[in-house]
């Protein structure tokens, strides 16, 4: 299993446009579709990763809670399903049934939208606030497969209080860690 970290895109990033299908709905969504009227959540994850297995209970816990404060989500998988079938778009639509996921996941075939928001690693996670400015990037929280601690969702959620709360997000915020990115091979 990798452990790759996170990149850290610059706080105060504006979220970069994408418009990508939806497998579950199977409709294109952009970012304006997804966004919410307090902040966004945009999450890189896809199917067979055991570090994203390990957190899928508490990012359907996370987005049930915030959505309705006014928060979007959106999780991507940017995957080659060439090298990886298990992420094709046929796989993520049962996926997203099984887990529950309250939100659109899309699938980014280019790779271009991974490659702005500059995503390393799955699960990647990104805070932008109403303006669409980067105000968190990184861990979930501590914890990951098999390492004892447990999935609680602290590092995001905090971020959220904040940004929900009008208080400044602390830049005190360590990478995501998880498998990378399986990113195309060019002949």
């Amino acid at each position: 299993m990798a452990r790759t970290p996170s990149n850290m895109l610059p706080l105060g990033t504006r979220a970069p446009e994408f418009r990508l299908p939806d497998t579950v709905s199977g409709t294109e969504l952009g970012l304006e579709d997804i966004r919410g009227d307090r902040g966004t959540v945009v999450m890189f994850i896809c199917n067979h990763c055991p570090f994203v297995k390990h957190v899928n209970a508490e990012i359907v816990r996370l987005a049930l809670a915030y959505q309705p404060r006014g928060v979007g989500f959106v999780a991507i998988s940017s995957n080659d399903v060439e090298h990886y079938p298990q992420d094709h778009p046929d796989l993520m639509q049962a996926t997203a049934k099984e887990e529950g996921y309250p939100f659109p996941y899309l699938y980014d075939a280019s790779q271009e939208t991974a490659r702005d928001y500059d995503a390393a690693c799955t699960p990647d996670f990104y805070l932008f606030d109403q303006n669409l400015e980067l105000v968190y990037r990184g861990q979930l929280d501590g914890s990951r497969p098999g390492n004892g601690i447990p999935v609680t969702g602290e590092d995001l959620e905090a971020a959220l209080g904040a940004l929900l709360e009008g208080r400044p997000v602390s830049a005190d915020q360590k990478p995501s860690i998880g498998c990378n990115i399986k990113w195309k091979t060019t002949p």
